[in-house]
């Protein structure tokens, strides 16, 4: 207990804004494989599992997250001989192992024993046995038992030499609000504000009589109040979350030899925000998430920013420790990829940093929620149609290896996010229709078709390496992160802030300064005054829509880049967007929604003042990713479209799926190409 209570104190202050520069990952090698369940099947049909899995290229495996029943059947009995077994006769097929423990599914009779250990939503109500995730965080007696399973898996196998990494749960997503999450959470709000008459003056609590005068008159649940109370209880579930995580992780550094990673794969298709991903990855070797399409079919910019995001959690290389075989069976229609497509998503997901791609799963269960999955091989043990393309990966793998090893995507631009903004819009949108993800994607696609490597990072990381920074809605600027900022276009980069910028500070209190607020100074410009559009409004060259912002320039040099035209009668011909040269650098502000046209002249128009050096021009549908290290620039082409292209390219190169040099290469629907340039050496 004494352990729990100095992790949640330290977790409790705001953490600090710098963060060291993150090591490129330079992984040996690409790897290849599943997630394979051995408690599920007969002992006598896992060497034909692994035997399959060698067959068609998989060199990884990931097994043991589900398994808790079979590790320990009774309280106090274990059973780990089993466990054991599979993992050396994996290793007698060549094949690695990623170790899943088991937190995410508690058997029935812990939870029957220790009620207190079972996830109590917002209303109270327990969760019953049955489904997964129905663990509390918070709970003493859980992390207890969950450190003492995971210690008796490392003892098990942890030093077995082909077990390559463990992997804490699977997919964070619930917090509870059970009596120990109640304590904990008013032992983080003393820790952090000391006073309530802190707590109180910076929430603001005079406003509608809210002022608290005991701690545990605070409220703790998932309705709405406050947004400073809503921004440090997001604050204070991802803290639950990370205390969870380092109590297994603690664990596995205790016993785990030097060379073995510890990660979690992150789902809710990348995107989410139920917690902060960069801190839920900070304490960890490597980042993983789990990449679904769903329903439809693989939308090339969203899944390939998301990656890119993901990559950012770390600013390094990362794991897909899950990836749907062709098929889901969660989403509303749960359609199969085209031929080609899941071959395409596993090259997308390596040209944006990936250097693992696991398919989830290998295996049809017989039974449960998930038994009507996509999976490689059927109930009945063998391949299914998806296993010939998964070949395919894997032989792409086995001659890429080499090339792409020690390789990571090299940007010169980025576009920031940030949680805490995040919530602070979603707290209080004041329009439906301002999607934070579609306005990222608005910037992101101008830069990607010019680019072959963008970065998605948090925007308190170092960004001295960006010529262009973009943060399309950083509603909360702190004076820290201001000073940070400033500092980058001080020493000569280009910052481009997006609408609804500066609006907040760290306490979700508007700003008394003017948006930007802190950074209002360095722009010589500010905001007079926002507007939720229900109709589209003028501006040079096209349209802005759903938010939009008059802007009055302050300072000389405050350049007006665009004005809007006929409006809705408070915003007519008044700046639309600003620039201003401040040290050696720039600063810029876009105040609208705009148009596809309009967003896509901006940044043309900012990558030639930034001097970004475009990469070579690809035929529309076609995605083109660099990776780069080791004196080698690799070019991974996928044509996205439904018909073949023919791509010219801007010099020879050595083709490494099919051999010999090319000037050009010719792609199907869904095809890729792997290629490097003859003469080595990063550009």
């Amino acid at each position: 207990m004494k352990h729990i209570l100095a992790l949640l104190l330290a977790c409790a202050a705001t953490p600090s804004l710098a963060q060291a520069p993150a090591p490129k990952a330079a992984s040996e090698r690409l790897w290849l494989g599943s997630a394979w369940y051995p408690e599920q099947w007969p002992e006598e049909r896992w060497a034909e599992d692994l035997r399959l899995m060698r067959a068609h290229g998989a060199n990884v495996v990931r097994i043991g997250e589900y398994a808790w029943s079979r590790l320990e059947p009774e309280e106090g009995a274990y059973d780990l001989a089993w466990f054991q077994r599979a993992v050396r006769l994996a290793a007698r097929y060549d094949i690695k192992v990623v170790i899943g423990t088991p937190t995410d599914t508690p058997p029935a009779w812990l939870t029957e024993k220790y009620p207190d250990t079972l996830r109590v939503d917002t209303n109270g109500v327990p969760a019953g046995h049955g489904g997964r995730r129905q663990f509390s965080i918070s709970s003493p007696r859980y992390r207890a038992m969950a450190r003492d399973i995971v210690a008796r898996m490392a003892d098990a196998v942890g030093n077995e030499p082909n077990v390559i990494g463990w992997q804490i749960g699977n997919e964070h997503t619930d917090e509870s609000y059970d009596p120990a999450a109640r304590a904990a959470w008013h032992a983080w709000l003393k820790a952090k504000y000391g006073t309530l008459d802190r707590l109180n003056e910076l929430w603001t609590t005079a406003y509608w009589s809210q002022t608290y005068t005991a701690w545990d008159q605070v409220p703790f649940n998932a309705g709405s109040g406050n947004p400073g109370w809503m921004l440090d209880l997001k604050r204070f579930i991802t803290d639950q979350w990370v205390a969870f995580q380092s109590n297994q992780a603690d664990v596995l550094r205790a016993k785990l030899p030097a060379r073995a990673f510890i990660t979690t794969n992150l789902g809710g298709l990348g995107w989410a925000n139920r917690f902060d991903r960069y801190a839920i990855n900070r304490g960890l070797d490597v980042a993983s998430w789990d990449d679904y399409v769903g329903t439809g079919h693989l939308d090339a910019y969203r899944n390939g920013a998301v990656n890119d995001l993901v990559r950012g959690w770390k600013r390094q290389n990362f794991w897909v420790m899950e990836t749907q075989p062709g098929f889901v069976n969660w989403a509303p229609v749960s359609n199969m990829l085209y031929p080609g497509e899941t071959r395409a998503l596993a090259w997308q997901t390596v040209g944006h940093g990936a250097d693992a791609v696991l398919f989830w799963q290998w295996r049809n269960a017989l039974n449960g929620q998930e038994t009507m999955h996509g999976s490689l091989i059927g109930p009945d043990g063998k391949p299914l149609p998806i296993y010939a393309e998964a070949g395919e990966i894997g032989r792409d793998f086995a001659k890429a290896s080499p090339a792409l090893a020690g390789t990571s995507p090299d940007a010169e631009v980025a576009i920031l996010q940030d949680y805490d903004s995040r919530w602070a819009i979603d707290f209080q949108p004041l329009t439906r229709d301002y999607d934070q993800l579609g306005t990222l994607l608005d910037y992101y696609r101008p830069l990607k078709d010019a680019l072959g490597a963008v970065d998605v990072v948090s925007a308190a990381a170092p960004l001295d390496r960006y010529k262009l920074v973009v943060a399309p809605s950083l509603n909360i600027i702190p004076e820290a992160l201001a000073r940070h900022l400033a500092e980058y276009v001080r020493k000569g980069g280009h910052l481009i802030l997006g609408p609804r910028s500066g609006l907040k500070d760290e306490f979700n209190r508007l700003d008394t300064k003017r948006q930007p607020g802190p950074l209002a100074p360095l722009l010589g410009a500010q905001v007079e005054q926002f507007y939720a559009l229900d109709e589209p409004v003028a501006v040079d060259g096209g349209t802005a829509s759903i938010w939009a912002e008059d802007l009055s320039p302050e300072a000389p040099n405050a350049t007006v880049l665009l004005r809007y035209g006929k409006a809705n009668g408070w915003l007519d011909g008044h700046p639309a967007a600003v620039t201003r040269g401040v040290g050696r650098g720039r600063i810029s502000y876009y105040g609208a929604l705009f148009d596809q046209d309009v967003t896509r002249g901006l940044i043309e128009r900012a990558l030639a003042d930034s001097r970004v050096e475009r990469d070579f021009a690809t035929p529309a549908d076609v995605e083109l990713m660099t990776r780069e290290g080791q004196g080698r620039r690799i070019v991974i082409l996928i044509n996205h479209a439904r018909a073949p292209r023919h791509v010219p390219l801007p010099q020879a190169m050595t083709d490494i799926l099919n051999g010999g040099t090319t000037q050009a290469v010719d792609l199907a629907p869904e095809g890729v190409a792997v290629l490097q340039r003859l003469a080595d050496g990063a550009k």
